[in-house]
């Protein structure tokens, strides 16, 4: 606990960061050495003993990063948080981790893609990062606690961890705290400013092993995102999507030069077991039968020709395929539907 307050107290000093407090500590042996050093005053010693009593009476965590809980992909990116906060299920951090983002205006056909997509990863045992925005973020998490069991989302915040933005989000904050965690670097009860969801999107990054990206524009966060992976030398995967829609550019562009690879779905991270009933679909006689049938109605007679088969035999496989829900009879003979 000594070594946690000696941290804050350096890391809580004006302007410093994650770069200042490495070469403090660096040059003066320890974070300890490093505060006596600074001269910081009774004021804002008890400004750090404050905020750490704020945390213990909400449940809210510190993790150093010499701490086994702290992220592992995160404590691999340079100039990292010494320190951060968690409020929930702390599991969730030591999961294997995908980012989610995207655009906060999202379409509805957007928004079932991804939280389909996070649900699947979570189900998994992949835990899905975002950054709890309204939109995108929060179809991400949502799919994610639509799994089975815990510690399925991290929801990176760019205030402190008690901080809920947007309001509008709430529910889901608390929802997220229920069963997985948000994380943040920022003193508890800090009210964010713009700059600070930059940094946000640096520890979304951090933490997971790869980005999928979906609608965004060109300018956007989910962009700065995609940046910090790059530079990480991380997966960056994006779900491409109507041309003329300026969502699309962010990720139409990062496949276009090849800086991202094109996401189809879950199958792309996933082989998909195939089910004993579509094993014998695809093993059935009638299946060839099937595949002579189309949109336009065709007879009994036609299909025994093309088919090669007696009448007898196609009325047979056309009951099979009728019962499986695949065909359809009308007036002028058999459909797909």
């Amino acid at each position: 606990m000594n070594d946690l307050f000696e941290k804050l107290l350096v890391l809580r000093a004006p302007r410093i960061g994650p770069v200042r407090y490495a070469r403090l500590v660096a040059e003066h042996g320890s974070p300890a050495a490093a505060a006596a050093a600074m001269n910081l005053g009774q004021s804002h010693r008890d400004m750090v003993l404050r905020e750490m009593d704020a945390a213990a009476s909400k449940g809210i965590y510190y993790i150093c990063d010499d701490d086994p809980m702290y992220p592992a992909g995160l404590r691999a990116v340079k100039n990292h948080p010494p320190v951060i906060s968690a409020r929930g299920n702390l599991a969730a951090l030591g999961r294997r981790a995908v980012a989610m983002v995207g655009t906060r205006h999202a379409t509805a056909a957007g928004m079932g893609f991804m939280r389909d997509m996070a649900c699947e990863f979570a189900s998994h045992g992949v835990a899905v990062v975002s950054g709890m925005a309204m939109g995108t973020d929060a179809a991400a998490h949502l799919g994610a606690l639509a799994a089975p069991g815990n510690a399925q989302t991290v929801a990176v915040l760019a205030g402190g961890a008690d901080y809920v933005w947007p309001i509008e989000n709430e529910s889901l904050y608390r929802r997220i705290t229920e069963r997985g965690v948000v994380v943040s670097e920022m003193p508890v009860g800090y009210v964010p400013n713009a700059t600070n969801f930059i940094q946000r999107n640096r520890l979304v990054a951090g933490i997971a092993e790869k980005l999928i990206l979906g609608e965004a524009d060109l300018n956007s966060g989910s962009m700065s995102t995609a940046r910090f992976v790059a530079e990480l030398g991380r997966e960056i995967w994006a779900i491409p999507s109507h041309p003329a829609d300026s969502r699309s550019a962010g990720p139409n562009s990062l496949i276009a030069r090849g800086a991202a690879k094109l996401c189809s779905g879950i199958s792309d991270f996933f082989p998909q077991k195939q089910n004993e009933n579509e094993k014998e679909k695809k093993s059935a006689p009638e299946n060839i039968l099937l595949n002579a049938i189309g949109t336009i109605a065709v007879s009994e007679s036609v299909l025994a020709d093309v088919v090669k088969k007696s009448i007898s035999e196609i009325k047979r496989d056309l009951v099979i395929l009728e019962l499986q829900g695949l065909v359809r009879k009308t007036d002028g003979g058999y459909v797909r539907t």
